[in-house]
């Protein structure tokens, strides 16, 4: 059993109604048929939602997503329309709030790894693939691959797993030339991220993407290359053979998988309230990651 700690009461606004309380986003549609996207602060890990809050993470997730879409609109189009606060909205929406184009969305997570890590690494020392696709013998832990590899997954249900699945099963669920457009887009927009990063001294080791369709127009959606969406690692620090330091919630998991926490996470109970110092050093870590990939300070 996995899910909400405690499933929060979603926000009535008059003109909006609610579609979907996600692990982080709540979800509208406004009376043009647009749909509103709001980023809480809500935390997740070991696919529990957990009881506490980070402060600003919506907001942080929200602003370096808008920065990204900047930088990658001349690869493939957003859905965003507008930051403009819908009309009786609470103020604390400020900030974390996207009105985004309605689109047709396809069913898979569109992965992209430069880096092997992760559940990559879990299967690679079982049968040196990833994702069905061969890798070479001696690869570590953070070891850098030959050329970045896209392993799609299949979406799951809040609490679940999301399940990696081969290219082929993408495209026999999407057809070959959705597919194949799936692929080159994500790869195509990692290699952009991943220069960027670099240039600011910041790995990215890995990534996640959701798209949808404008009509024929595909389109990126949902977040992009935030601490939530991807590993970003420090590159002064890379030291493959080990588990990185990174911009994301590892503060958090570090913390439920200790003694200290008392929570066993093979159980069926749901994890604890966070201390204040694990509050305070996650929202430092995705503060810096937005300061230091777009150069501004955050406020």
């Amino acid at each position: 059993m996995s899910g909400f700690v405690e499933k929060p009461e979603p926000v009535q606004v008059p003109g909006l109604v609610h579609l979907h309380t996600g692990k982080v986003r709540d979800l509208y549609r406004d009376e043009d048929g647009n749909l509103v996207m709001v980023a809480s602060d809500r935390m997740s890990a070991y696919d529990w939602v957990l009881p506490t809050e980070i402060p600003d993470k919506g907001r942080v997730l929200t602003q370096l997503s808008l920065w990204w879409f900047d930088q990658l609109a001349d690869l493939v189009p957003h859905h965003v329309i507008s930051t403009d606060l819908p009309a009786g909205a609470p103020a604390d929406w400020a900030g974390r709030t996207l009105v985004c184009r309605s689109l047709e969305m396809v069913p898979v997570e569109c992965v992209a790894r430069g880096y092997l890590t992760g559940s990559g690494l879990a299967e690679y020392e079982q049968s040196r693939t990833v994702c069905g696709l061969a890798l070479p013998e001696g690869l570590v832990d953070g070891s850098e691959l030959p050329a970045p590899i896209f392993t799609p997954a299949a979406k799951a249900a809040v609490g679940e797993h999301d399940e990696n699945v081969s290219y082929e099963e993408v495209a026999r669920q999407v057809g070959p030339e959705t597919a194949a457009l799936l692929r080159r887009t994500t790869l195509a927009v990692y290699g952009r991220a991943r220069d960027i990063a670099r240039e600011r001294g910041i790995i990215l080791a890995d990534t996640k993407f959701e798209f949808g369709f404008a009509g024929e127009e595909l389109v990126i959606a949902d977040e992009v290359l935030t601490p939530d969406s991807s590993r970003f690692w420090p590159a002064d620090q890379w030291q493959p053979g080990r588990a990185q330091p990174s911009y994301d919630k590892q503060f958090v998991r570090d913390w439920l998988t200790s003694a200290e926490s008392g929570w066993d996470r093979k159980s069926e109970q749901p994890p604890p309230a966070l201390p204040q110092r694990i509050v305070d050093a996650t929202r430092a870590k995705y503060v810096e990651a937005y300061e230091r990939i777009t150069g501004q300070p955050w406020s």
